[in-house]
């Protein structure tokens, strides 16, 4: 069956009705599709989330039908969205939990335990949930710390040879780190303009947020799932890479 050419008034309406448009940098556009109703199980409890989507353009219209008409000529199953569920009264509430994570196709998906993103995932969420408020910004382009799945795969054959997370990427050419938070942030900003408490034991995120000029009230530890597969990998997040350790949560407002 062809594909449809000309859309369905009723059709776009009810896009238009959920697509937002925010202004990027130097002219481009991203482009927020939700909420939609998200029911997830999580430990075996039904809790319903809000999902978003979102999409970079480089041109800038609010021309939903247009844009609707340019997707189906461009492989999007090729390329990587990133999306973000949220749970509660995010855009209102006095306090609400954020997670900024990073995509791990390993960790989340097959349940790797060579590094703890999965459990870190579902422990994000479920934190949101019995917050009541939050949002977990599930960031499809920082797979490997913005390295890319493939290169990640490369990495993990090093490591199997004695270099650490930090050496494994040095030595492929990249740098210890390249995840851009930006995009997130303006999507942030679209959906909460009040303080927001931030889940993570990553500096690096802490500022991207600061230096972005928003208001971070507070910030959560996300330790656990320590295992004889993952002990190095997590003793060179600290000591190689930054992450604050549990031994420096002394002082910290921390819910973990």
């Amino acid at each position: 069956m062809p594909a449809v050419k000309h859309f369905d008034p009723k059709v776009i309406s009810l896009l238009s009705e959920k697509i937002q448009r925010i202004p990027s940098d130097q002219g481009k556009s991203i482009y927020l599709v939700g909420p939609i109703k998200l029911p997830v199980n999580l430990y075996g409890e039904t809790v319903e989330f809000k999902w978003y989507c979102w999409l970079n353009c480089r041109e800038e219209t609010d021309d939903v039908e247009r844009i609707v008409a340019k997707l189906s000529d461009i492989n999007l199953a090729e390329m990587q969205q990133s999306s973000v569920l949220v749970h509660g009264d995010f855009a209102n509430a006095e306090r609400a939990l954020i997670r900024f994570h990073s995509i791990c196709h390993t960790g989340d998906i097959f349940g790797s335990k060579r590094c703890d993103c999965g459990y870190q995932l579902k422990q994000s969420m479920k934190h949101i949930v019995e917050h009541g408020h939050g949002a977990l910004f599930y960031l499809a382009n920082h797979e490997g710390r913005g390295i890319g799945l493939f290169s990640k795969a490369m990495a993990y054959i090093l490591q199997e040879n004695g270099y650490d997370t930090v050496d494994a990427n040095l030595q492929l050419g990249f740098v210890d780190d390249s995840r851009d938070y930006g995009d997130a942030i303006k999507v942030l900003e679209a959906l909460r303009t009040k303080p927001v408490t931030l889940i993570t034991n990553n500096p690096k995120k802490l500022d991207a947020l600061t230096n972005a000029g928003l208001d971070v009230e507070d910030r959560v530890q996300l330790w656990g799932d320590v295992s004889e597969y993952n002990e190095k990998y997590l003793k060179t997040k600290v000591e190689r890479s930054g992450h604050m350790g549990e031994e420096e949560e002394e002082g910290c407002c921390n819910n973990d």
